[in-house]
């Protein structure tokens, strides 16, 4: 599967509206439509996805939004991310302080609402599953881990506010009402 077409089924999901478990419901029934060995072809283009966006300054981004992250909780910040749509995907792994653009982001800085979507992660899985009655062959690659030596504490302010300005300004000091 070329990238195009991992991004064109991803966008046909989405066409629907609703929630991000919505969408990656009508993505398990695109794909499961299809060819097995393509939806093997996105379980990989999936995980170069998800490796390329194993970055730890999406992470704090990720921490900044959500008001925490575990391993877990940026899988499925991803997961969300991804539901969003292509070019979302591309500038938030590029700069991820651009996700303060986003008018669900700017308003969860008032509710508090938080953006996973585990379901999105097992879209292929559950697509083979749905075409073949068999799981998916192989296993799940390893994400590339992000070097530890470039962390940084994501619960200082000060680091915060230096490296993702616009959601530092949505989340560590949120707006008032």
């Amino acid at each position: 599967m070329r990238t195009d077409d991992f991004w064109q089924l991803i966008d046909r999901a989405r066409t629907g509206g609703g929630e991000p478990d919505a969408v990656a419901a009508r993505a398990v029934a695109l794909l499961a439509a299809r060819d097995p060995e393509e939806i093997i072809g996105y379980a990989h283009h999936q995980q170069r996805v998800l490796a390329a966006s194993y970055r730890v300054d999406l992470w704090g981004a990720a921490y900044l939004i959500n008001g925490g992250a575990s391993d877990d909780g940026f899988e499925y910040f991803r997961g969300w991310l991804m539901t969003q749509g292509r070019e979302v995907f591309a500038r938030a792994v590029a700069d991820p302080d651009s996700l303060a653009e986003l008018p669900q982001i700017r308003s969860a800085s008032l509710s508090g609402e938080e953006f996973e979507c585990e379901d999105m992660l097992a879209v292929p899985w559950d697509a083979y599953r749905k075409a073949t009655a068999t799981d998916l062959p192989g296993e799940r690659a390893a994400i590339r881990q992000p070097d530890l030596n470039d962390f940084w504490d994501f619960d200082d302010e000060d680091e915060a506010r230096r490296r993702l300005p616009r959601l530092a300004a949505l989340f560590v000091e949120p707006p008032q009402e």
